[in-house]
């Protein structure tokens, strides 16, 4: 039975958890993922625990942040006051924010505490620092 391998385009099936147990993504609702392996589409940790996997086979995949979302870094946690927001801008909790670099780059930061003067903004990825946990089934080599 042929065995996934760098190159080929593969459709599988996920669930994702944190170590904890908590569930923060899952396929098994929709159409499985698609996607090219050694493509860069995916994370690298999960690239990788694909290949050699055949059709109808299921793995768990324990990925640490160096293969998924990089270590957090505190580096990108900004403290800005809320005098430097656009009128049309109430920051809240939660609230999720685009800026756009000067060299056009677009950063994704979320708001993740307040106080009277200032606002915490965190442009980690919300996975950074976390072991992540797949259940993974390959459902289909496409090519």
């Amino acid at each position: 039975m042929a065995e996934a391998k760098n190159g080929d385009t593969v459709r599988v099936h996920y669930t994702g958890k944190l170590e904890d147990g908590t569930i923060f993504d899952s396929s098994r609702d929709r159409a499985p993922l698609e996607f090219t392996i050694g493509g860069g589409e995916v994370i690298e940790g999960f690239e990788k625990g694909i290949v050699g996997m055949s059709v109808g086979s299921t793995k768990t995949l324990s990925i640490p942040p160096e293969d998924a979302y990089g270590p957090r870094r505190e580096d990108l946690v900004l403290f800005v006051n809320k005098s430097e927001f656009p009128e049309h801008i109430n920051p809240t909790v939660g609230q999720q924010l685009q800026v756009r670099q000067p060299n056009g780059a677009i950063i994704d930061l979320v708001v993740t505490e307040m106080n009277d003067d200032t606002v915490t903004l965190d442009a980690n990825h919300p996975l950074a620092g976390q072991t992540l946990i797949f259940d993974v089934e390959l459902m289909e080599i496409v090519q």
